[in-house]
């Protein structure tokens, strides 16, 4: 491949300019940006690149919020439960420590403004709000008291701090060891006082840097929740959390405006701190669109500072994000030119590529440059590739205009080894913006993702971490890893978006589901009898749902099914209301489309075929199937899921519990299958779904691959496609072509081949 230059931002520091500019040369790029906490030398500013320089609104400026120290953000915590026991005299009082499990150096209980006020204790064994009146709260010992308490009950208290201590200066202090550098100290717009500092701060900034020509906002004013406890451990970090975001001045406002006021409670939200798992009630809700307006008001002012000296605005999607919320409508009207945010894998990449509304987006590639993954001994050209091979599925899809790295060029340049690497990565990323124009493959196929946040968390479904999927939500996330670079379209729909309008028409197949009771699967939005028409009638007109680990479930148990649509699906879940009620499994059908390409135990299907592709009952009416499907990981179990009758289509029962089915619903069809946890042959089992759901079985063969490590992209108004081998090691694969004919490729590892 030729070496090429451009759409790629280097990284560095102060004093590296000549390995700068060697690695500039080797990397083909065409911008530079400062590293956190360092400056760009004269010499590498005199390279003739682009110069990005990272600008940080809301810290870095101890000099003014050391005197202002009752205006940084805020955040409503909340204490260890403590179980109140009796003093033996007939009294009950419990003394609930404040700051026993957080941080000290990061956080400190905001005492300026009236506890009675704005705190809030609260009897966990019932649920009741205890009467201020009942409670009492002491600086000195950092506690509160609570008076008349009833014995065997637990108690909590919300309370306001403030962070003292920035939380991704705090995560990049600890991680590389920055021993006795100054803490810097966030700062909070809302108060005008220091809002005034910051505007006419990067007024001054714009002066004095007249040769940047990307100002790349690393983020803006409030940070996603991330809280450390007293051992300098993670103890909340949640991504979308806007916990870290609240002050009195604030929810004062919200008060006057919206006609009801917050209690701590709608943000402590008994400890979940409204993750985005939990279904959103009124009051979340209302809090972003509040928060989401004053937020943008002040970004859209400094985008246009920043126009009006010549320079572009860019935004970083991460660290002080919250607000900005870049797939809720508006967010084409701040006049940001750009998006730039990490690349974990590719759904994390179709969550930069995917936004709307600006004139280019930029993947910050992994690994970090951090001490953490460049030390001796360790290959980070292992991680390198691997993420390289993880986005590039995404990016054929839904293409990025730039890429990058970041952290210290320093440490990187250490290791030649992931020096090459790069310097492949980078060729490969232009070259196939050149063949392809910067255009996204063909999608065969459009795909809706319906849960409770719809548009507003495109790509950020079922994801606690950015790009860090866990034990529990990995069946889930799964699903968004495989079609961020399948062969379909992807968008995202919520719940009223269907009851509104129903389902769009141009919409082939409806993905919904995860855990019981969360925002994914919806909770108590199924207690809605128009939902479940309208999804009922548009799949027997012909339209196709899969549901996903629960979907459509009803926590209380409701008109005998906890399923709503397992009419549709073909599935239920047994709640132990009905275990007198026989269960009858089905035959396991061992061989159809979906399965078609996934190879089936031998000696399971001689199992099969003895029982007369029987599975075998067990227990009381239960059953269980005996046709595993090679390579095909289907997460976490779902535990007693049954067919709803035996007209069902069964492809995997494990256990006493389905796995995956399919059904017929008038004209339309259902899929039921329990997780999918990303993998190369689970994500060729989803697409074989869709295509089935959808009734395109006919339309499947043409630019498919026989071997599911390797994917075909195709561009049918250039007349172009290409086949990428997504592992680390050689495959080989054939690929069919309109009118049946098959063309062979043997791929190195990590290769790509065009035709």
């Amino acid at each position: 491949m030729a070496h090429t230059t451009g759409c790629f931002t280097l990284p560095s520091e102060s004093n590296f300019a000549e390995k700068t500019a060697e690695l500039a040369e080797l990397w083909g790029a065409d911008a530079i940006r400062n590293s956190d906490g360092t400056h760009l030398d004269d010499a590498v500013r005199a390279l003739g690149k682009r110069i990005y320089s990272a600008y940080f609104p809301t810290r870095a400026h101890n000099e003014w919020i050391t005197l202002h120290m009752t205006q940084t953000p805020q955040v409503y915590l909340l204490t260890d439960r403590l179980l109140a026991e009796s003093d033996g005299d007939g009294s009950c009082a419990v003394t609930i420590p404040l700051m026993e499990s957080f941080f000290e150096e990061q956080l400190a209980p905001n005492w300026d403004a009236d506890p009675k006020r704005y705190w809030e204790v609260v009897d966990r064994t019932t649920g009741g709000v205890v009467d201020p009146a009942l409670w009492d709260a002491d600086r000195e010992s950092c506690s509160v008291t609570v008076t008349g308490a009833t014995p065997m009950h637990e108690y909590t208290v919300s309370f306001l701090a403030y962070i003292i201590w920035d939380p991704v200066e705090m995560y990049n202090h600890l991680t590389n060891d920055w021993g006795d550098k100054e803490h810097e100290i966030p700062f909070d717009i809302y108060h005008p006082a220091t809002r005034d500092f910051v505007f006419r701060t990067f007024e001054q900034w714009l002066k004095d840097n007249p040769d940047t020509d990307v100002v790349r906002f690393t983020t803006f004013f409030y940070q996603f929740t991330l809280l450390f406890d007293q051992r300098r451990r993670e103890k909340i970090v949640d991504w979308f959390g806007c916990s870290c975001t609240v002050c009195p001045e604030a929810l004062d406002d919200f008060e006057r405006e919206y006609g009801y006021r917050l209690r701590p409670e709608d943000f402590v939200d008994e400890g979940c701190y409204n993750s985005a798992w939990r279904v959103p009630g009124r009051a979340q809700r209302d809090w972003i669109d509040f928060l989401s307006g004053f937020v943008r008001a002040n970004v859209k002012r400094l985008a246009s500072m920043a126009h009006e000296s010549g320079k572009e605005a860019m935004m970083f999607l991460g660290d002080q994000w919250i607000g900005t919320e870049p797939y809720k409508d508006g967010f084409a009207d701040l006049g940001l030119d750009a998006v730039v945010g990490s690349i974990g894998d590719g759904t994390t990449t179709r969550m930069i590529a995917d936004i709307p509304g600006v004139r280019y987006t930029e993947g910050r590639f992994l690994p970090y440059f951090f001490p953490d993954t460049f030390y001796e001994g360790n290959d980070p050209s292992v991680e390198g590739l691997d993420n390289w091979r993880k986005a590039r599925r995404a990016i054929l899809r839904s293409p990025i205009d730039r890429m990058g790295y970041g952290g210290y060029l320093s440490l990187a340049a250490k290791f030649p080894k992931f020096v090459d690497t790069v310097t492949r990565i980078a060729d490969e990323f232009r070259d196939i913006r050149e063949r392809t124009g910067g255009e996204p493959a063909e999608g065969m196929l459009n795909v809706a993702i319906l849960n409770c946040w719809g548009g507003m968390r495109s790509w950020m479904a079922f994801t606690v971490a950015h790009a860090l999927p866990n034990k529990q939500t990995a069946s889930y996330y799964g699903v968004l890893e495989a079609l961020s670079g399948m062969r379909v379209n992807v968008r995202f729909i919520s719940f009223d978006d269907v009851l509104g309008r129903g389902v769009d028409p141009d919409v082939d197949v409806v993905i919904t589901g995860g855990p019981a009771d969360t925002s994914w699967s919806g909770g108590d939005v199924w207690r809605d009898p128009r939902l479940v028409e309208t999804l009922r009638a548009w799949v027997r007109s012909g339209g196709a749902l899969v549901g996903v680990g629960e979907p459509s479930a009803a926590v209380r148990f409701q008109g005998g099914r906890f399923l709503q649509l397992a009419d549709v699906f073909g599935v239920d879940e047994e709640r132990f209301q009905t275990l007198s009620v026989d269960k009858y499994f089905p035959p396991v059908t061992p061989d159809h489309f979906i399965t078609a390409d996934v190879p089936v135990d031998p000696s399971a299907r001689e199992a099969w075929e003895r029982a007369g592709y029987r599975a075998p009952l067990s227990g009381c009416g239960g059953g269980q199937g005996i046709a595993p499907l090679g390579g095909i990981d289907f997460g976490e179990p779902i535990l007693n899921t049954f067919p709803v009758n035996e007209d069902v289509t069964l492809l995997r029962a494990d256990g006493g519990q389905v796995q995956l089915a399919v059904n017929g619903y008038g004209l339309g069809r259902g899929v039921y299958v329990s997780g999918l946890p990303y993998s190369a042959a689970n994500a060729r089992l989803l697409e074989r779904m869709l295509f089935w759901a959808a009734g395109a079985e006919d339309r499947y063969a043409a630019y498919s691959s026989s071997n599911p490590e390797c994917e075909v992209a195709h561009w049918p108004d250039a007349g172009l496609y290409c086949v990428v081998n997504n592992t680390d090691r050689a495959q080989s694969t054939d690929v069919t072509l309109p009118g049946g004919a098959v063309e062979h490729f043997d791929l190195e590892p990590s290769g790509i081949a065009w035709r």
